[in-house]
């Protein structure tokens, strides 16, 4: 009876929650609040580093040069996105996932992000990384992968998050943020979305702001592009898009820092 009564107490605050705060986000119903993806995103961490044969961490404390230029990056996203909203409130954690063969990055709710060695090596300078950065915070900030559980759950797994009794499916939230397909894939409108405030985060700082198209291109020449690029808008419209918004900014480039990330890339394994 006890857990009924969880459960129903549950329902009753998430109803309210919804109530109160409304579809604040255009079309986009989201039953998670901002508390809840900081929760969720805890605990999609802490499977991900409970799990190294899936995610085999570069330790941050063995390797701190390279996470020093990780966050350098970061800081510099954050101090230039004037339009994010949970610049203070989510932890923008780094974190090097050492596996040269997956090229791709995430980040969960609650701004936890993950980066492969396979794509920071892939890479050319520091503001294509920076684009790649932007576009997995803006994902984050924008509460896409939320958007995206309420959608594919509903409100059930929501009522096990917030009583914490949703252990089962954690693997497999983390496993679907990781390979950006399945279940949890991002909608073309969160892509387009995304690409669109990458560029805008980048447009006031140091970087070259367009450089994000860059990662586009350079997957679309891999001899395997990788599978989530056929489930995305096409990288052509996602050029076209990323070209328009840098020119309303007002098209000036920025900095590359090529030697910079050279070093960067140097002292990975």
């Amino acid at each position: 009876m006890k857990t009924i009564g969880r459960y129903y107490l549950g329902m009753m605050l998430i109803t309210l929650i919804i109530v109160v705060s409304g579809c604040s986000k255009g079309d986009n119903i989201n039953l998670f609040s901002v508390n809840d993806d900081i929760s969720l995103g805890i605990q999609v961490d802490g499977e991900i580093r409970a799990n190294p044969q899936e995610f085999p961490i570069l330790d941050s404390a063995q390797n701190v040069t390279a996470y020093a230029h990780l966050y350098r990056i970061r800081n510099t996203i954050l101090a230039s996105a004037t339009e994010m909203s949970n610049k203070e409130t989510f932890a923008w954690r780094c974190t090097i996932i050492d596996n040269d063969t997956v090229i791709n990055a995430f980040c969960t709710p609650g701004g936890y992000m993950y980066f492969y060695t396979g794509l920071i090596k892939m890479l050319d300078n520091e503001a294509e990384f920076a684009g790649v950065m932007a576009h997995e915070m803006v994902h984050a900030d924008r509460r896409h992968t939320t958007d995206q559980l309420t959608i594919t759950y509903g409100l059930d797994l929501l009522v096990q998050l917030v009583l914490g009794n949703n252990h089962n499916e954690l693997g497999q939230i983390a496993a679907s943020l990781a390979g950006n397909l399945g279940l949890l894939a991002y909608s073309r409108s969160n892509e387009y979305v995304a690409d669109r405030y990458a560029v805008r985060y980048l447009y006031p700082s140091e970087y070259d702001a367009a450089s994000l198209r860059n990662f586009f291109v350079m997957m679309q020449n891999q001899p395997h592009p990788p599978v989530f690029l056929s489930t995305h808008p096409s990288p052509e419209d996602r050029l076209e898009k990323i070209d328009e918004e840098f020119l309303a900014l007002g098209g000036v480039h920025g900095e590359f820092f090529e030697a910079r990330y050279a070093e960067f890339k140097s002292l990975l394994p």
